[in-house]
């Protein structure tokens, strides 16, 4: 495709034609500092304006202003000048006059200190527990001294972990995301308020100006780590200056700051210490456990191992809890301390928006954002329906409508378990309530989506909730009810084949049932879009809706794996994973991420699948069907019919055979 069409159509006021043609022509150019590519980008930015798609424009235009080539700077930073509020947009909620208001949390988070206080205990009490007893395992004569043994291992590693760990970060900071360290005066260049901010938070608070760091990645994020208050590093993307106001990065910085003062990052960096020191027992023991030797102590070594691991297991769900306390902590902070809880909720939204944006423009995940997913302040597998709506919404509703999943599915609630960071709907709900507290109005319209809440219809959605928990283990009740059908049978005539067969009948029938209930009927599948799909409050990780979507796939959906099967597809109101199945399980996967996935990157197509919600939502794929015929099949279903009906055959022939015999 040649620049000069896509220029053409520019030219000829096509502007959404202008826009596809320039960004096909910027995926295709692999040359990124040519000049072709530089005049790409710049008209590129001109469509963007052109279709209304100002935060676009503007992200590009703070690319461009950093470019290395001084003709395209120059020309960025006269264009930046032209930026106007959109019509369609809604003007921003008001923040506080005053900073000095103390706002209740309501019961929003829980007790930080009782969260850290009983995380830390819980799990200093496993680690102390699982060291005092291989001491006595390997055999120490005076119990006295294994007790000091114990005591002095665990301090020690926890002492040195506590105070070596920010340098260690320091040096995989600077070896992964090339971290520059700054001046606040850099920083107050690209935000004066966060520089205000920073001074009036260190100097109330008694700290030292953390050490800052700005990473070049445009993707938005921000993370605090640290040993003590003054000695923490405080470390942004460039993105966050990209995709966010002044007043929003402000929010942010205090965020982070909130966890400086909470010494948050020193309490994560002990508990999560603990937790490794139970995994490191449990394999310890367990490689102990299998060796020659005593076998007594080889039992008390496997019985060591059991205990370790259901430690670790415990632990890691505490820490997974405190996490997701300090981030509302942390958000009470900024809100109290600018006065500006809407400016956070914006920077939530639009932050969810540039990870979506970002992730839309490379065929790769970004490293940064899998790497600091546990650091950063939002969870980015979230971001893409929080993104989606704010993408295209003219009126923050429909991004509201999106959190509709988060406050009232049961699914939310239960995927939350396994976060690191409350749902973005939580999270927003709660700055929702201290912007009422402050007498101004809420960015977005939580009241009414309280409101629409309430008005779902209960008995579906924790109907459909427990159904699916129960399908989930379908295959594993369809065995055991088989066991017992067979068992009764078999008492009342002798017959091996039931004993043997029934269960894998009951497994078989289990198996197709929940197929059926995770694959259903595609025939008819509605044609929609990923907005519409996503602000679907009844939406489920099991029970999938068939659905076609039309678009544009752009990369491939598997972090940092090149021969990554799965996909990225991109319509008119946001991003979707595919998830891709081969007939050949595996093996068939690879081979398709290496031979076929590149030369489908860039193609219009139709994807028909099934669209599930978690965390993160996506569709697992039926079919592609590309512009120019391309047919891509996906047999998601095919396994699974496979192996249920290969059971019910098996168990069958068995009970026939044995029966005759």
């Amino acid at each position: 495709m040649s620049l000069q069409s896509a220029l053409d159509a520019l030219n000829q006021k096509r502007y959404q034609d202008a826009v596809e043609l320039l960004e096909q022509f910027c995926r295709d150019c692999a040359e990124h500092n040519s000049s072709d590519y530089l005049s790409a980008q710049m008209w590129l930015m001109k469509a963007y304006q052109a279709t209304g798609e100002i935060e676009k424009a503007k992200a590009l235009c703070q690319k461009l202003i950093m470019s290395d080539n001084p003709q395209a700077c120059s020309w960025a930073e006269q264009a930046s000048q032209s930026f106007r509020q959109p019509s369609n947009v809604s003007q921003k909620a008001g923040r506080a006059a005053t900073t000095e208001m103390k706002l209740a949390m309501g019961g929003v988070g829980g007790s930080l200190a009782l969260a850290s206080g009983v995380t830390i205990t819980l799990l200093f009490g496993m680690v102390l527990a699982l060291g005092l007893s291989l001491v006595f395992i390997l055999g120490s004569d005076n119990p006295f001294q294994g007790l000091a043994i114990a005591i002095s291992i665990t301090l020690i590693f926890n002492i040195a972990a506590f105070f070596l760990s920010p340098f260690l970060m320091d040096l995989t900071q600077s070896w992964l995301y090339q971290t520059r360290w700054v001046e606040l005066a850099e920083v107050e260049t690209l935000s004066p308020e966060t520089a205000k901010i920073i001074r009036q938070v260190c100097e109330q608070k008694k700290l030292k100006t953390p050490r800052l760091g700005i990473i070049n990645d445009q993707n938005p994020t921000a993370f605090t780590y640290g040993s003590l208050p003054n000695s923490a590093r405080l470390v942004v993307s460039q993105g966050l200056f990209t995709y966010l106001d002044d007043d929003e990065i402000a929010t942010v910085y205090a965020h982070e700051l909130g966890h400086i003062v909470h010494w948050d990052f020193a309490v994560m960096t002990v508990a999560s210490t603990l937790v490794q020191i139970c995994y490191l027992i449990y394999s310890t023991a367990r490689r102990f456990g299998r060796g020659g030797g005593d076998s007594k102590i080889k039992d008390a070594m496997q019985t060591a191992a059991l205990v370790a691991y259901v430690f670790y297991i415990i632990g890691t769900y505490l820490l997974l809890y405190l996490s997701r306390t300090r981030e509302y902590f942390a958000d009470h902070f900024a809100a109290e301390s600018t006065g500006n809880p809407n400016g956070l909720s914006r920077a939530l939204v639009k932050i969810a928006y540039g990870i979506l944006e970002e992730g839309s423009r490379t065929q790769e995940p970004s490293r940064l954002i899998e790497g600091t997913r546990a650091l950063g302040i939002y969870d980015h597998k979230a971001a893409a329906s929080t993104g989606t709506a704010y993408r295209i919404a003219s009126d923050t509703q429909k991004v509201g409508r999106v959190f509709l999943w988060d406050m009232f599915n049961p699914w939310g609630w239960w995927m939350e378990l396994n976060s690191t960071h409350p749902l973005t709907g939580k999270r927003v709900r709660a700055l929702s309530t201290y912007a009422e507290q402050l007498g101004l109005p809420t960015e977005f319209d939580m009241g009414r989506v309280i409101g629409e809440g309430k008005s779902l219809n209960k008995s579906r959605l924790y109907g459909n909730f427990f159904l699916d928990v129960v399908l989930y283990g379908a295959e594993t009740i369809g065995f055991f009810v088989g066991l017992v059908m067979g068992v009764i049978l078999w008492s009342s005539s002798p017959n091996t084949g039931l004993v043997l067969g029934a269960p894998l009948i009951g497994l078989g029938i289990g198996i197709l049932i929940k197929a059926l209930v995770m694959f259903p009927d595609y025939k008819q599948a509605p044609e929609t879009d990923i907005l519409t799909l996503m602000s679907d409050p009844y939406a489920s990780p099991l029970r999938g809706q068939p659905a076609k979507l039309q678009g544009q796939l752009i990369g491939r959906g598997d972090a940092g794996y090149k021969f990554g099967s799965d996909l990225k597809i991109q319509d008119r109101s946001g991003m979707l994973y595919l998830h891709y199945a081969s007939r050949f399980g595996p093996i068939g996967n690879f081979l398709f991420g290496m031979k076929r996935v590149q030369s489908l990157i860039g193609e219009q197509v139709g994807a028909v699948g099934w669209f599930r919600r978690g965390v993160a939502p996506w569709m697992d794929l039926i079919q592609l069907q590309s512009e120019n015929g391309t047919i891509v099949n996906s047999y998601y279903r095919f396994w699974s019919f496979i192996l249920g009906g290969g059971s019910i055959i098996l168990g069958v022939v068995l009970t026939m055979f044995l029966s005759r015999s």
